[in-house]
């Protein structure tokens, strides 16, 4: 079975904080349409604070995550702060002290990621959040998973869910949040957060993916 190593794979999280940093710009546009407009700033002064403190250390992802689920829930402002960094910290909480990650593991990584959100919110598919990128590509990887796919192979379906899940925030109206108390005119618009849930959903798994061993 594939898997690959919690103790040599903490740059992923460097790659994902590289991607939220060039997207910063794109992403405060989406938010500015229908919010503050500060997702962005926000995402990245996050995502680069906790690449500072994890660049030249040999971290684990756990660890890697760890830090960055910290610096997220404590240190950014706006909403997505606790709601990524309660993801992040549950992410790292079941990774703690596992050795190889295998599909199983990886799973019951996201699923605690999605649980640890709708534990401090009440967003389900169909609000036009995060959600709407995170759960369908949990929903695929392990459905591509059961059909026997490999874990590199079951990666893609993840990747496509959460760019279809985030695409589709666009025909939703804003279910919670400030935005939605725009109502009919939140419709038309990506959800910021949904489009950064699908960035950090691929540079995870592509990360993954490169990492791979059997």
């Amino acid at each position: 079975m594939s898997q690959f190593l919690n103790s040599t794979a903490g740059d992923i999280v460097l790659a994902m904080a590289d991607k939220i940093v060039e997207n910063r710009s794109y992403l405060s546009e989406i938010d500015g349409k229908i919010g503050d407009g500060d997702h962005g700033v926000n995402m990245a002064k996050g995502f680069g604070m906790a690449a500072q403190r994890i660049k030249g250390r040999s971290l684990s992802l756990s660890e890697a995550m760890e830090t960055l689920g910290n610096v997220l829930m404590t240190e950014i402002g706006g909403s997505m702060g606790p709601l990524y960094g309660i993801m992040f910290s549950q992410f790292a909480e079941v990774l703690d002290g596992v050795e190889n990650i295998d599909p199983a593991t990886f799973s019951a990584m996201l699923h605690s990621g999605l649980d640890g959100i709708q534990s401090i919110g009440s967003a389900k598919v169909g609000d036009k959040t995060l959600v709407d990128a995170l759960s369908p590509a949990i929903d695929a990887f392990d459905a591509a998973i059961a059909d026997g796919e490999s874990f590199a192979q079951a990666l893609e379906p993840l990747v496509a869910a959460a760019e279809a899940g985030r695409d589709s925030t666009r025909d939703l109206v804003s279910k919670i949040g400030r935005s939605s108390r725009l109502g009919e005119r939140s419709r038309g618009v990506l959800d910021a957060g949904a489009t950064s849930c699908a960035i950090i959903l691929e540079a995870l798994a592509r990360g993954a993916q490169g990492r791979l061993q059997n």
